[in-house]
């Protein structure tokens, strides 16, 4: 990897990132920004024995009404059974309390295991991890501090929505690049590298979805993963590995490596910066994601938590690291396992409706992971190319809500493509729904 440069971010932090990655800025002078984050950063020394601490503004905990806090979970074997769990004494002072920046200690060590467990990476190999609000406020707050104005970004094409505004308030010139039912096609992207124009500063940054991709529903093969971190390590990017759905898969074959487990095959590690999230198998509104990769991004990432929103509610981090240390790492995996098969489930009967109401109607490809079917409509008229009008007009009037293709594509070109969620939809409605695709499908085709 080239040499590390020091750079200065928008909270006056100072930080060592690989050369070409970090999002440079002026060294600003001490401001009210600058002492707020210096403060966090001082809040561990307040556990060291004693030590008297004069330092924040916290209230004080007697004048909070809170006096114990339980809830009940199903356990991740058997979903007939419920345990009771506690937060009282010294945990719920930590739970009412403002906390470290990066998470609560005992979550993020209890994440850090799960990156183990899940990844086979070792805590000595220079990587970190960090709480977010969700994923998405992890992945805004590294590209804030990894992107300048007016970069070029790689991103993959459809492409989760989210992320399109974070790019274009930054005027960014997104380079797209496609994608099949296999994943990011690498050949793509090599030759998109390999004609680079002269002159032109590469993008630093890839933006990726590997397992059931939202909105296309695919999960990358190991082949193309293995490509694209070799194009990584030789035209010196990183990947922006977002993975809400990694523990979503449920196709027939053995689950593939994720390109932060893959990495430690390559010459160097640190070109994987991983998003998890636990809205897709906790709760998505305990707003809980995390993000693991280099040290210095992490620093960075934190920085901007710092300034903005200050850090996780330590409410719900203490809510989610009592459950997940009740279940233990395999009863994490038994309850991510036993999710996995509900949605495929889901994605068993929304398929049966689609063969017998969408035969000859639209194209797909079967998904393995996540909550999506993405196809193409087949409408054989002036509209073929085109899903916008059918999917918002033709669709509603018959009373059906999908997403047009056109929102996934960072250009906004006109596509066939529909994106349609199977997460909720009951047997019944889906049954229902796909008909009335159906009708609106041949309504158009009528015109």
């Amino acid at each position: 990897m080239d040499p590390k440069v020091g750079v200065t971010h928008s909270d006056g932090i100072q930080a060592e990132i690989p050369n070409g990655h970090a999002r440079e800025k002026p060294a600003l002078k001490t401001s009210d920004l600058d002492i707020l984050t210096s403060v966090r950063t001082l809040f561990p020394l307040e556990a060291t024995p004693g030590l008297i601490s004069l330092l924040a503004g916290k209230p004080n905990p007697s004048t909070f009404p809170f006096t114990s806090f339980s809830f009940t979970a199903r356990s991740p074997v058997d979903p007939t059974s419920e345990t009771v769990l506690n937060i009282e004494g010294s945990d719920l002072t930590r739970s009412l309390q403002y906390g470290e920046t990066s998470g609560l200690p005992s979550l993020v060590n209890w994440i850090h295991g799960l990156q183990e467990f899940s990844h086979g990476r070792k805590r000595n190999e220079g990587w970190a991890v960090s709480m977010g609000s969700g994923s998405q406020d992890m992945i805004f707050k590294a590209v804030t501090a990894l992107v300048n104005e007016g970069d070029s970004v790689f991103v993959e094409s459809p492409v989760y929505a989210g992320v399109i505004p974070m790019f274009k308030n930054l005027n960014c010139d997104l380079v797209e690049i496609d994608t099949d039912a296999h994943g990011i096609c690498s050949s793509s992207l090599r030759s998109i590298l390999e004609n680079w124009p002269v002159g032109k500063p590469k993008p630093k940054v890839l933006y990726t979805v590997p397992y059931g991709c939202n909105p296309t529903g695919m999960t990358a093969t190991l082949e193309r993963r293995k490509e694209v971190l070799r194009l990584a390590g030789e035209h010196d990017f990183l990947i922006l590995e977002d993975d809400p759905y990694y523990y979503l898969y449920y196709g027939a074959a053995a689950r593939p490596p994720s390109y932060f487990t893959l990495e430690k095959e390559e010459p160097e590690v640190g070109r994987v910066l991983r998003f998890d999230s636990l809205s897709k198998v906790l709760s998505a509104g305990i707003r809980i994601g995390f993000a693991t990769g280099p040290k210095p991004i992490l620093q960075a990432i934190d920085s901007h938590t710092a300034t903005s929103n200050l850090q996780v509610s330590s409410l719900t981090q203490m809510i989610v690291f009592k459950l997940l240390d009740s279940w233990g790492y395999t009863g994490f995996k038994a309850h991510v396992e036993r999710v996995s098969e509900f949605y495929r489930g889901k994605r068993d009967v929304f398929e049966r409706a689609m063969h017998t109401h969408l035969a000859g109607l639209a194209e797909w490809s079967t998904p393995e992971a996540g909550m999506f079917f993405w196809f193409k409509l087949l409408v054989g008229s002036a509209e073929e190319g085109d899903s916008e009008s059918i999917i918002r007009e033709k669709a509603v009037e018959r009373g059906v809500l999908a997403l047009p293709g056109t929102v996934f594509l960072p250009n906004g070109q006109k596509t066939a493509y529909v994106r349609a969620s199977f997460s909720i939809t009951g047997e019944e409605d889906v049954e229902e729904a796909v008909k009335r695709l159906r009708q609106a499908i041949l309504d158009a085709r009528s015109v």
